[in-house]
């Protein structure tokens, strides 16, 4: 029987829809909870648990108590194990580690844990010794090396270790930002330590790169090229510094970290919630306008949706369609990807599905390129 090792971090991602930028903090789960936002890690726990489905004769779940992970295996058939109860009405940071520890002692062949950079240094602070892990992302902050690039390419890795596959391991850094200075649009990442995780490079995300664009005659001409496009219809700007630069070339209050809305080059709203925004967009249509997204790539990692975008939802996705979505990125930053596709978890497989295939990206004034978009481990189902 392959024992593996299940954690759900239950509030994981909370704040992302509601534009908190985390869920790190006291109180930070209750505030987006009253503003309507709803937990969504243990879903996407489902998501990478659903691939192993097959293979349930095989395994055995070692995991927490209920939302940490016992409710989703059960859900799936699973066998499972309870190796820690926690207290109270909602687990704690340190009933994360306290599970974390309780599966070291059952010696388990694979930690599989839902969570975000918060979750992973949880992790870290108690392994001890050799100890394979691979992260299920679920938060809103993924700058940590641990992930896999969306929850169903996690359980394809595991797949493969079930199967007896030959799976090399490799040590891979937990970082973690201020968020406090993240809310403030400041992004100061550190180091915590390093992991040991499944080695393969289709299914597994890079370290985030940080740093804004330093090509600014491109920037200029991507930001003029958009500009243009501007007349009669809602714009929805999303994150990032290639994003923040046509906000720039039109002197507009920018939030780097969050969604903005503007309409004929005027801001309307800064730092949108998932519900204020789906708000906006379903006005404007009524009303007969178009509605227009802008995005960008993560450096590094290739996604486009999924990280630091939540209030980007599944529905507010569909609502604006994918023909009226422009991903705007550097032809440098694309190369750095070495033909790795861009990359969407939107949470919604099947629109992550209709999202795939070649869409394109704007490099330059009246310069696109044709690019692929792929969700790893969807492509294989």
């Amino acid at each position: 029987m392959f024992k593996l090792g299940f954690l759900v971090n239950p509030i994981a991602g909370i704040g992302g829809s509601v534009a908190f930028k985390g869920s790190d903090g006291k109180d930070i789960a209750a505030q987006a909870k009253s503003l309507g936002a709803e937990p969504k890690s243990n879903l996407r726990a489902t998501l990478a648990l659903q691939v192993l489905t097959p293979y349930r004769d095989k395994i055995t779940v070692y995991t927490g108590k209920a939302d940490m992970g016992e409710d989703t295996a059960r859900a799936l058939g699973f066998k499972v194990e309870v190796v820690h109860q926690y207290h109270g009405e909602v687990s704690t940071a340190q009933d994360t580690e306290a599970l974390v520890e309780a599966l070291q002692s059952q010696q388990v062949d694979l930690l599989l844990f839902a969570g975000g950079d918060g979750t992973a240094r949880n992790v870290c602070a108690k392994v001890q010794g050799f100890f394979p892990v691979l992260g299920i992302p679920a938060g809103v902050k993924i700058h940590s090396g641990v992930y896999a690039l969306t929850p169903t390419a996690a359980g394809r890795v595991v797949e493969e270790m079930v199967n007896n596959e030959i799976v090399s391991f490799l040590d891979a850094d937990v970082m973690d930002i201020d968020e406090t200075a993240f809310r403030q649009g400041v992004v100061k990442a550190r180091r915590f330590g390093e992991l040991q995780i499944p080695s393969h490079l289709t299914y597994i995300q890079a370290v985030k790169s940080g740093g804004k664009e330093t090509d600014e005659l491109v920037l200029m001409d991507i930001a003029a090229h958009v500009i243009e496009q501007m007349e009669e219809a809602l714009f929805v700007m999303g994150s990032g510094s290639t994003v923040a630069a046509i906000m720039e070339e039109m002197a507009l209050d920018n939030t780097l970290l969050g969604v903005d809305i503007i309409e004929e080059q005027a801001l309307l709203a800064n730092d949108v919630t998932e519900q204020h925004l789906y708000t906006m967009i379903s006005e404007a249509q009524h009303n007969n306008q178009q509605v227009k997204l802008v995005i960008t790539v993560i450096g590094g990692q290739g996604h486009i949706l999924g990280r630091g975008n939540q209030q980007l939802s599944p529905r507010v996705i569909r609502a604006i369609g994918k023909d009226n979505i422009f991903i705007v990125a550097t032809k440098r930053k694309l190369q750095a990807l070495d033909h790795r596709p861009l990359i969407v978890d939107s949470g919604d497989p099947s629109l992550d599905a209709e999202l795939s295939g070649f869409m394109p990206v704007i490099t330059g004034f009246h310069d696109q390129v044709l690019y692929p978009v792929a969700s790893p481990g969807l492509m294989e189902a």
